[in-house]
């Protein structure tokens, strides 16, 4: 948590009024909009390099992929080590998370039309270059993002619920290991979205399967291929996982706009979507949803407003 606060604060967990009367519970948003790279995606990139410097004090660069908050978090955190920091992002990729990552200081190579694609060339580009590529699923990931997770759960009353996105897995990770660490009976729903379903697919069947990452509006949940280790989590911790459809999830965006004035892209919406699609199940109950970014294109986002 020191380190994590070396660049940035706690973030807010806040319950808006007009956001439980919609959904008729009460909810608890914990705002990961608000660090320095408008995603929860610095916490884990901080212990990642952290990591990487006391272990190899050689390195001088790093390679990652990303559909643009992870890399975000890598290239500031490389940058206030001096490091360089080489980005592998898809063609077609988020105009202004590209842009925040040039204005990082990091070098952006655009390969593949989706994000495995560019996962699997930034291993190959990490190997010619002779440099240490930082995956997008590790434990040191986890370690940084159950920081956003600790302050969710001690600053808001105990939960009945929490609802988490579901990108590669490392906040769905983190917010069980946090559950655990305070010994909470919190339930923790995972939200993926219905045009990318490949950890819903593969929760139901208890192993990996693999399927076309189709969504357009939430691309940082646009996995074709769960990570291991990370669904092995999910298996023994999850309660259930949600798919939410891209009007669910421009509706959320649109409500978290109206009713907090907070803008939420499309996987940070996600979990909002989620809420409101269970909002039965959800009636008088105590109910944490992860905002977990606030980076969208604003087109995408006068869209999502306009959808009504």
């Amino acid at each position: 948590m020191e380190l994590v606060r070396t660049v940035m604060p706690a973030t807010p967990t806040f319950s808006w009024p007009l956001l439980n009367a919609r959904a008729g519970a009460e909810i608890w948003v914990k705002h990961e909009n608000h660090s320095p790279v408008g995603a929860f995606k610095l916490r884990g990139a901080m212990v990642y390099i952290d990591w990487l410097a006391h272990s190899y004090p050689e390195m001088t660069g790093v390679v990652a992929a990303t559909r643009g908050n992870h890399g975000q978090g890598v290239a500031l955190a490389a940058k206030r080590r001096g490091w360089t920091a080489t980005i592998v992002v898809p063609h077609g990729n988020s105009r202004e998370k590209n842009r925040a990552m040039r204005a990082l200081g990091a070098e952006l190579v655009e390969h593949g039309e989706d994000f495995q694609a560019a996962n699997e060339y930034a291993t190959e580009l990490a190997k010619e270059r002779g440099g240490h590529k930082v995956a997008s699923f590790d434990r040191l990931l986890v370690v940084g993002t159950g920081t956003y997770a600790l302050e969710m759960l001690t600053a808001a009353p105990e939960l009945d619920a929490v609802y988490v996105p579901v990108g590669m897995g490392s906040s769905i990770c983190g917010v069980t290991a946090a559950r655990e660490a305070l010994g909470l009976k919190t339930r923790i729903v995972g939200v993926v979205a219905k045009a990318s379903p490949a950890y819903a697919l593969s929760f139901t069947a208890g192993k990996v399967i693999a399927h076309e990452a189709g969504t357009k509006i939430a691309d940082g949940l646009a996995c074709r291929l769960p990570v291991e280790e990370a669904l092995a989590v999910m298996l023994k911790h999850v309660d259930h996982i949600v798919e939410v459809s891209e009007e669910e999830i421009a509706a959320a965006m649109r409500v978290i706009y109206e009713d907090t004035h907070n803008i939420a892209e499309g996987a940070g919406a996600a979990a909002v979507a989620a809420v409101l699609q269970e909002r039965n199940q959800v009636q008088a109950k105590r109910v944490g949803v992860v905002l977990t970014g606030g980076n969208v294109d604003r087109e995408v986002f006068v869209g999502a407003l306009g959808a009504a």
